[in-house]
């Protein structure tokens, strides 16, 4: 199995790295995803508090690895991408189950995440600079800095879309080709 994991903090692009892996038959995994529906299945409205919250408990209670380990029954496609790994745990999880692993870091500056996510809107991003802010600390206390030591490629996300967009594809087809 090729597995491709991103790790990127929030609003750097790997919602855009996704679309591009789906537009190449790539399947996807979106480790949010997993985030978001337990804290739909304990009834609480999507916030950027109730998902952190979540994400936190489940890792205080389970594990720093316990969300790649909630992914690794859905990894059943001969090549994938997973998205948004937020630790040196979740990566050495994927290395130990796929000997076939690239982990791709997405890179954007601060100014540049904040101007996307006030205009992406997801009910889960906060709405202000200090939540902003927060939530970076938050990632950062996961070890998402860490996981980003262990990429073993970057993309830097600073300019216009279809730039991105094209190295992107550039990137995955190469990360696709290499043997294992």
């Amino acid at each position: 199995m090729k597995l491709v994991v991103t790790v990127g903090m929030p609003g750097s692009g790997k919602d855009e790295l996704v679309t591009v892996a789906q537009s190449m038959g790539l399947a996807t995994l979106k480790m949010g995803d997993l985030v978001r529906d337990e804290t739909r299945r304990r009834g609480l409205p999507l916030s950027i508090g109730n998902v952190s919250r979540v994400a936190s408990e489940e890792r205080d209670k389970h594990g720093a690895g316990i969300w790649a380990q909630r992914s690794l029954p859905k990894l059943t496609e001969t090549r994938m991408l997973v998205d948004g790994c937020r630790s040196d745990t979740e990566v050495t999880v994927y290395r130990h189950h796929f000997g076939d692993l690239f982990v791709l870091g997405i890179y954007a500056s601060p100014e540049t995440r904040y101007e996307r996510m006030r205009s992406r809107s997801r009910s889960d991003d906060g709405g202000n600079l200090q939540e902003f802010y927060e939530r970076d600390r938050r990632e950062l206390k996961w070890g998402i800095g860490n996981a980003f030591t262990l990429a073993d490629g970057m993309l830097v996300n600073e300019g216009p879309l279809d730039a991105f967009r094209r190295t992107a594809r550039t990137e995955l087809e190469r990360i696709l080709e290499r043997e294992a």
